[in-house]
Formats: structure tokens, sequence, C-alpha cells
């Protein structure tokens, strides 16, 4: 329920900037000092890193990337707690940005946070689940470690 809920809100986003680049043919919106929506379509990893136009390229990539996410899946099996729901988070978030590189072959990002003209990155809301679970999996496992150090 809790990736199909992250898969629905990112779908809704990405319909909603797809649907204003269709009537305005650009999506350029100030939304405040810090936040702008910008849509780029993004053919790389997280973030935009590994952009490649060759189709063999993004073929391999978008392989790996099913791969991790059949990872994902059996871990989120294999887990309870803290950790498999920042699993599911990871895993709802990749079956969006998965799903858009089946079905537009590339991902839409349209996030485009900044501070004056030092700007991050522009990534979509699968992009914010799939960060918000690693960094939940990196505290659990840095808490658990340290408790299982203080116990000895």
């Amino acid at each position: 329920m809790i990736a199909t809920t992250i898969f629905l809100i990112d779908r809704i986003s990405k319909n909603y900037i797809i649907d204003l680049y269709n009537a305005d043919s650009a999506v350029d919106i100030y939304v405040n000092p810090y936040l702008n929506l910008y849509l780029i379509w993004n053919k790389g990893i997280a973030f935009g890193l590994l952009s490649f136009n060759e189709s063999f390229s993004y073929k391999i990539i978008s392989l790996i990337i099913v791969l991790i996410t059949i990872i994902i899946l059996v871990m989120i099996i294999n887990h309870t707690g803290f950790k498999m729901y920042a699993l599911l988070a990871i895993f709802g978030g990749s079956i969006g940005n998965l799903f858009d590189r089946f079905y537009y072959s590339a991902v839409p990002d349209f996030i485009d946070l900044h501070i004056n003209n030092l700007h991050w990155f522009i990534f979509n809301v699968a992009d914010i689940f799939i960060t918000t679970g690693v960094l939940c999996l990196i505290c659990a496992e840095m808490f658990s470690n340290n408790h299982s150090i203080k116990k000895q």
C-alpha cells in the first residue's frame, strides 16, 4: 500500500507537469525565491548522472535499475519495521521512475531547488522518496551498529 501510494503521488505530480508542458510547450514556473518548476527529461540515473544518448547504454542502465528494484523487493520481504518502510519508500520511487523510463524513454524531472544562481540537480517526487528511504536506511544502520558496539 505504501509503495502504491508513493507511485500514485509521483504519477499525479508528473502528469500535472507534463499536462502543463503540453498546454504551453514549456514549464518554467517561479514558485518562490528557492523553488522553480522546470521540466527536463532525464535519460540517466539519479539526478541526471550517467545520461547517455545512445540507445544501448540507456537499455543497459534501465536493466541495472530493474535488477536493483527486484533486489529491493526481496529485501522488503526479508525485513520488518523501520527498514522495511525505508525500503518501501525506495521501491515506490523506483517503480515510479521505471514506469517513466519504459513509457517515455526518459524520466520527467521538474523540481528545481536553488539559492540565487546555485542550483541543485533537478529532480522529481520519486527521487524524494528514494533519497529519503536511502537516508533512513543509512541512519538505521548507523544506530543499529552503534547499539551493537555498546553491547560488546
